[in-house]
């Protein structure tokens, strides 16, 4: 599903753009009976520290001037941009003051929800996608931090171990069923998807800020079988701490 498709989806007429670019967009649109601020990436794109300060401005306009106003991100993105300029600005510093922005959001009672609906990967998707208060993704979508191939020449393991390895543990398998099993997901959307996103927004509102500060991440991929050991690694560490 392309970007017009899921926007027209998700939206229908009331999707408002006030900014279209090939790789990324923003504007705003109706969920029920009420607006939302719409943050998106297009094309697969690669977050560089321009399109980071752009989303990060965004936020901050709509926690300024929009007050409680949910905000929803689109996500189809390749990951950091890996180009020199970017490296040499500081682009982790970029991609950091995104995830703050999205952070004060949080703070100051707009809820957040992402969905993924082409390809999501590493850090262009850890400091949007990854920062919401629900995460989603469309069953044609991938999710990934990094192909096996590529991991294999970082970690010198041959490829055919990390394959095997892959059948055994989500951990290792990119797609969107893995992280639904490992938790990250809250749900894989088919069907009706402005409905689903409706009911989502209405179920964060009904939260307490308590509620949705809580990270069940971890809980959610015990209980899916994908992530058996990680809570008890963590109360040990923890217990050491």
């Amino acid at each position: 599903m392309n970007r017009d498709q899921v926007l027209n989806a998700l939206f229908g007429e009331s999707w408002k753009a006030e900014h279209l670019e090939a790789d990324h967009f923003y504007g705003r649109a109706s969920v029920g009976n009420q607006e939302v601020t719409v943050i998106g990436t297009s094309e697969k794109a690669e977050v560089g520290a321009d399109m980071a300060l752009t989303m990060a401005r965004v936020v901050i306009q709509t926690i300024k001037e929009r007050a409680g106003e949910p905000i929803v991100f689109l996500l189809d993105t390749q990951g950091q941009r890996l180009r020199r300029r970017d490296e040499l600005m500081g682009l982790n510093g970029y991609m950091a003051h995104l995830a703050k922005a999205v952070e004060l959001a949080r703070q100051r009672g707009h809820v957040i929800v992402s969905v993924v609906y082409g390809e999501a990967v590493s850090g262009g998707y850890i400091s949007t996608g990854m920062m919401a208060d629900a995460c989603y993704a469309l069953a044609d979508a991938e999710i990934k931090v990094m192909n096996l191939p590529a991991m294999a020449r970082i970690t010198k393991i041959p490829l055919e171990h990390l394959q095997e390895l892959a059948k055994q543990s989500p951990v290792f398998s990119p797609g969107v069923e893995n992280y639904l099993r490992m938790g990250h997901l809250d749900a894989v959307w088919e069907g009706d998807y402005s409905t689903q996103l409706a009911a989502s927004i209405s179920e964060l509102q009904a939260k307490s800020r308590a509620e949705i500060a809580v990270d069940s991440r971890i809980a959610r991929g015990v209980e899916r079988g994908g992530r058996k050991a990680a809570g008890v690694v963590i109360e040990r560490v923890l217990g050491h701490a």
